[in-house]
């Protein structure tokens, strides 16, 4: 039977498994390779029962980041292909976070530190992560920078390494970060010899403040975290991408849908952190990959450097020569 593998055609014996098939034809294969036939992701565990018959479509895809090496995302001095940094809750079903993680190269996701619950067995998030992927713990639950130096501290005493991202909010109505503290917390963490991607309300002096602090990136809310509704700081993040040069800006919190993700890399943020949108899809590892390829998009649209609008039409054909002059 003739089977389409990678955009290629083989012809491979009748009644073979997937399993068999990437065995055959993948010589080396990476620990985090995802199959696909004819557009659905097949996990792992199916790969044995999966029967390929004449004329399906495999797909095999290993995690690889969802940019380029020609033009990385750069922070604290390492290199990422992917633009896209994933938030780890809210998923129901935590296969999805690995099938959401795998199918759009992400590199970055952030993780929360809690107490464990003495009365239960509680499944390990990092057993849904694959070993490859940078972790970068938040947090969340501080309310002043004390709490989140210390939650820091412990997080890198478990073994979750030393990227943090900062978040210290007190108001408990519209979870906005206080920008006030943030700034001391980066202050003591950076001294403590931590990587520090600071969450914070738009507002340039608070960003100056933060990367005279050391921070690493700057992480602006595009709007209410969990809210979906898009770039309502827009204006503002654009004054700060305008402005803050020396790292990366991160939007974070309230992108709701690929295009508002595609919108905010076109203004010329360097990436997008998002979690509820994904987590709280029908299908997660779809969204994941369309968000993915929406930041690629915008990317290239930012480094395109488009013209914008025109108060006036412009014919993109001639309008004189053919049957009249003038």
């Amino acid at each position: 039977m003739k089977i389409q593998l990678n955009g290629k055609e083989y012809q491979v014996e009748d009644s073979r498994n997937l399993k068999i098939l990437i065995d055959q034809f993948s010589k080396n294969p990476p620990r985090a390779l995802v199959a696909e036939v004819n557009g659905e992701i097949v996990k792992t565990p199916r790969w044995e029962q999966t029967l390929l018959k004449d004329g399906d479509c495999v797909e095999l895809v290993s995690f690889v980041g969802g940019g380029s090496l020609e033009d990385p995302l750069v922070i604290a001095g390492k290199n990422f292909t992917s633009r896209f940094l994933l938030g780890t809750g809210k998923f129901k079903n935590k296969t999805d976070l690995t099938d959401s993680i795998t199918s759009a190269g992400i590199e970055i996701v952030t993780v929360a530190l809690r107490r464990i619950d003495l009365e239960r067995h509680e499944e390990n998030i990092l057993e849904y992560i694959p070993k490859n992927v940078t972790l970068l713990v938040n947090t969340s639950g501080a309310r002043n920078a004390k709490e989140a130096l210390r939650i820091a501290q412990l997080s890198r005493e478990s073994g979750y390494g030393n990227w943090i991202k900062v978040e210290v909010i007190n108001d408990s109505k519209y979870l906005l970060p206080d920008n006030s503290e943030t700034i001391k917390a980066t202050e003591l963490m950076v001294k403590d010899g931590f990587v520090v991607l600071p969450y914070m309300s738009p507002d340039l002096y608070v960003a100056r403040e933060l990367v005279k602090a050391g921070a690493a990136t700057v992480m602006p809310l595009g709007s209410l975290i969990g809210s979906n509704q898009g770039l309502k700081a827009k204006e503002l993040i654009k004054i700060l991408i305008q402005e803050i040069d020396e790292v990366p800006i991160v939007v974070d919190a309230g992108i709701g849908t690929p295009s508002q993700a595609a919108e905010a890399m076109e203004m010329g943020a360097d990436a997008i952190l998002a979690n509820t949108a994904i987590a709280s899809a029908g299908h997660p590892p779809t969204l994941a990959k369309a968000f993915n390829l929406a930041i690629q998009a915008g990317r290239l649209a930012y480094l395109s450097k488009t013209s914008g609008p025109r108060d006036f039409a412009d014919p993109s054909s001639p309008l004189t020569g053919f049957l009249y002059e003038g």
